[in-house]
């Protein structure tokens, strides 16, 4: 699937040829178009989703993922409207997604108190983005917002890990900031792109916004965020092939509590080893990278204060306030809980934390196997022999079965200790095991 996908592009309608990939895509959407404003769009902007390889759940805790872009994309055909300042949204599954138009000067991101967002709630949230960027360029000021007329193709499967809803927030930041002639560099992009989705009600950690922006063709990328966003490309083992199959069991993260449930509890459990650890500013520390920073300490020893500050499987909220953080429960409503996590009353931060060190864990190993061996075909091997290297992997077999593993201890622990698998996926995953592959799940779960 990565053979051909990139990162985000702009064409102008100059380059829509009859030999690009794209061609009836592009061709059916500037149609559309023209069909539904009258005009011709001034440019088109592809977004591609994603898969990430290894690494679900620790970016938003500061450490690395590897991810690779998908063929799958949002694209959109984009032209100014100079005479107002209304957006006007048309998706080509005109059946399945509602007009939307709103006029920018008075832009409002309203969000339901229950149940998904509705499908143009994430491109406003990239307008908000940019909107916001440019206040800081003007200090503080807004210049008049540009009207835009904007037609939307996706194929990303919604609610299926792929990173739909975060294509669409990335499309609309990139839309925008051309559209009002912002420069910014890919990495700026990638980085507002993450803030401005935190508007749909997701604490998330910028993984899927900076593939989206940094993914180049046949190869994944080595994402770090810590201590600022770069990207570097693994090329994977010759011969590898990956498989994206979609259980069909839909999750919105955004529709649900569930994932920003986790952030709550990875935070909670840094703070309160910073707190046990002395640090002066404990307070202040809120993800696992900086607790790790500030230790000088390996995955390994941290793994180890995980174990002996948290010994309990489940932390009630009294517990947190009084016995761990000396704070009361309206502070820690306010410093901990988002807006659709206060009715948490039950933390497990001793089994998030493991998760997220194991995982970070695996994720070196991961690459340190695909920088040994890219050049070198692999081989399928039933057979294990030699010195384990402590992390449940045998050195001595061959490549395929070393990240097969990999991927089978991040899928086991994101069903028992983050627990965001579903019996779907796990059937899936017993029958990559049957044929001797290794497999897990991706996204949020």
């Amino acid at each position: 699937m990565a053979a051909t996908a990139e990162s985000a592009i702009s064409l102008s309608q100059l380059e829509l040829h009859t030999e690009h990939r794209l061609y009836a895509r592009l061709r059916e959407l500037y149609d559309f178009y023209r069909h539904q404003f009258g005009g011709e769009p001034e440019f088109f902007v592809r977004m591609p989703g994603r898969v990430n390889i290894i690494g679900e759940h620790v970016d938003y805790c500061g450490y690395p993922v590897l991810p690779m872009a998908i063929d799958q994309c949002i694209l959109l055909a984009v032209g100014r409207n100079e005479e107002d300042t209304f957006l006007q949204l048309r998706n080509v599954e005109t059946k399945r997604y509602e007009n939307f138009k709103c006029d920018l000067k008075a832009l409002s991101i309203d969000l339901p108190q229950n149940g998904a967002p509705k499908w143009y709630n994430y491109y406003l949230c990239g307008v908000k983005g940019i909107y916001e960027q440019i206040q800081q360029t003007n200090n503080g000021e807004l210049t008049r917002p540009i009207g835009m007329h904007v037609a939307l193709s996706g194929n990303i499967p919604p609610a299926s890990g792929l990173s739909s809803s975060s294509a669409l927030v990335s499309a609309a930041v990139l839309a925008t900031a051309y559209v009002h002639q912002l420069p910014l560099e890919r990495k700026q992009l990638a980085a507002r792109s993450a803030r401005c989705e935190r508007y749909i009600g997701t604490q998330g950690g910028g993984m899927d916004q900076a593939i989206a922006y940094l993914a180049k063709a046949g190869c994944a990328q080595f994402i770090e965020f810590h201590p600022e966003l770069n990207a570097t490309p693994i090329q994977l083992p010759a011969g590898v092939c990956f498989i994206v199959a979609n259980s069909l069991a839909a999750k919105n993260k955004a529709a649900s509590s569930d994932f920003n449930e986790r952030v709550v509890e990875c935070r909670l459990a840094a703070r309160i080893i910073a707190k046990h650890m002395k640090f002066s500013n404990w307070r202040g520390m809120l993800r696992f990278v900086q607790l790790q920073e500030a230790l000088h300490c390996t995955l390994g020893e941290l793994e180890e204060l995980v174990l002996k500050w948290l010994p309990k499987d489940i932390y009630t909220r009294a517990e947190l306030c009084t016995d761990e953080l000396e704070v009361d429960a309206e502070e820690f409503e306010r410093e901990f809980l988002t807006a659709n996590t206060r009715h948490m009353t039950q933390f497990k931060l001793k089994q998030r934390a493991l998760h997220v060190i194991q995982e970070s864990l695996r994720v070196a190993k991961f690459r340190e196997i695909c920088e040994r061996h890219h050049t070198k075909p692999l081989h399928i091997c039933n057979g294990v022999s030699g010195k384990s290297n402590g992390n449940g992997v045998n050195d001595a077999t061959k490549p395929f079965t070393l990240l097969s593993e990999l991927m089978r201890q991040s899928h086991q622990s994101l069903k028992e200790l983050y627990e965001c698998s579903h019996t779907d996926l796990d059937r899936l995953i017993s029958l990559s095991d049957a044929a001797e592959g290794g497999a897990r799940l991706t996204g949020a779960g």
